[in-house]
């Protein structure tokens, strides 16, 4: 059986509609159970700065957890050494909104006048992703049918029945990063004051293929 493979590409842009804020909490204690329960209370706090801005406690979501030995390096004699300081802990969390550049700035602000130091970076992604990621699968498709229609002619050939298609099923990245930011410490917060945000993100690329094989007589 003779055979024809080709691959499509499908290529669309989308318009992000949601905001999302990465938040990562750091610290260093001597002892694992003082950093189990630093990490635990930083939470906390963290927690309640967010949630007079419509967030729920199930809105904040954990991303990642983790605790590992902290050392660092001395000179003795000419030699360098190593000793143990304690246990560093980084806890990643995010919260995710309809995109609002009002809200955003109350949120910005809240952050930065936290009782804790947070490191914050800010994205855009996309609330339907199931939608955009079918209308790109639907393009690459089209584009193989395309390419395969100018090979056929080309060649003198006709297509038959499909045999095969094959799609990686990867995981699509719908997100924009406009901007990083770093929180600073302070002694208060102010619910009512805020940062005025203008952020317009641009579209987000995405693409993605799509090879199918068809008989040919």
């Amino acid at each position: 059986m003779r055979i024809l493979k080709v691959t499509g590409k499908g290529q669309i842009k989308v318009k992000p509609d949601v905001t999302r804020i990465v938040m990562t909490l750091t610290g260093i204690h001597p002892e694992y159970e003082k950093t189990l329960e630093a990490s635990s209370s930083e939470k906390k706090q963290l927690k309640s700065v967010l949630l007079p801005f419509g967030f729920e406690s199930a809105d904040i979501k954990t991303l990642s957890f983790n605790v590992n030995t902290e050392y660092e390096s001395y000179q003795e004699r000419g030699h360098y050494k190593q000793k143990f300081v304690g246990y560093r802990y980084e806890h990643v969390l995010k919260i995710e909104f309809d995109s609002d550049n009002k809200r955003l700035g109350k949120v910005l602000y809240a952050l930065a006048h936290a009782p804790v130091q947070t490191e914050f970076v800010i994205s855009y992604t996309v609330k339907d992703r199931e939608s955009a990621k079918n209308t790109l699968l639907g393009k690459a498709v089209e584009d193989a049918f395309a390419k395969a229609g100018v090979l056929a002619e080309a060649s003198g050939v006709s297509l038959k029945e499909i045999q095969s298609i094959d799609y990686s099923w990867g995981e699509i990245q719908f997100e924009a990063h406009p901007m990083r930011s770093l929180a600073k410490a302070s002694d208060a917060m102010y619910e009512e004051a805020s940062y005025d945000m203008n952020i317009e993100p641009d579209d987000i690329e995405v693409s993605d293929t799509v090879t199918v094989v068809w008989e040919i007589g």
